[in-house]
């Protein structure tokens, strides 16, 4: 460690991006209480779950998952806030990698040949400087040896922000707003569709038939967190 590194922890020292607390020498990002509190859904592991459902009759996912399940004023609020509005890209890349290796050990996702990040608009990604998705995606995709392209799918479309819309809201919203740039790099390729958080599944649904409808042959699914809500 150099000087310049010392001297910030020892001013400035590393907390975790979950809870707060002080990290310790031995963890990173996460500290090992929060690693062991964090409601992991472990999706990945499981022949049938919720997920596997909640876009039955619009959507078939060969393989769907997400991370953690996802409450407000949570844990897990605090992680993707931290990701999205923070600057903390490298708390993407921690999420991405756990639940990466979780997927690989599972052997549902061994198919997969492309990862594929949910996009945001040019004009929220120069505001906020970079699309929070991408960072989780490609590290996932690292884990796989697979390529991840955040230039297949745009967002042409700008939306307000969908917290306080119905399901039905979210999805006039983003009906649409998403475009295929490069057709030919898809068709007949197994797809893991990556985003952050899955609230009523509208977004995913928007991107899944851009893909589908240009020749994508099966699709496969990973979020970061899916709101508890969604099951109610």
């Amino acid at each position: 460690m150099s000087l310049m590194n010392y001297l910030i922890d020892l001013f400035f020292p590393p907390q975790c991006q979950a809870c707060a607390s002080i990290l310790k020498d031995n963890e990173f990002q996460i500290c090992v209480a929060c690693r062991h509190q964090l409601p992991v859904t472990n999706y990945h592991f499981q022949e049938d779950h919720p997920l596997q459902h909640l876009f039955f009759g619009r959507i078939y996912f060969v393989s769907p998952t997400s991370l953690f399940y996802f409450q407000k004023h949570s844990r897990v609020q605090k992680l993707l806030h931290n990701l999205k509005y923070k600057q903390q890209k490298s708390v993407g890349t921690t999420l991405g990698l756990w639940l990466g290796r979780e997927m690989k050990a599972s052997k549902r996702f061994d198919k997969i040949d492309l990862v594929v990040p949910v996009p945001t608009h040019k004009k929220r990604l120069k505001k906020r400087g970079y699309n929070q998705v991408l960072p989780f995606a490609s590290a996932i995709a690292k884990v796989f040896g697979v390529l991840c392209d955040d230039t297949i799918l745009v967002k042409i479309k700008h939306t307000k922000t969908q917290v306080f819309q119905t399901k039905e809201e979210r999805w006039k919203s983003v009906v649409n707003s998403f475009q295929l740039v490069k057709k030919d790099k898809i068709i007949g390729k197994h797809i893991l569709l990556v985003d952050d958080l899955i609230t009523t599944g509208a977004t995913i649904e928007a991107c899944s038939k851009v893909l589908l409808d240009a020749g994508s042959k099966h699709l496969s699914l990973a979020t970061i967190a899916i709101a508890s809500s969604v099951f109610r």
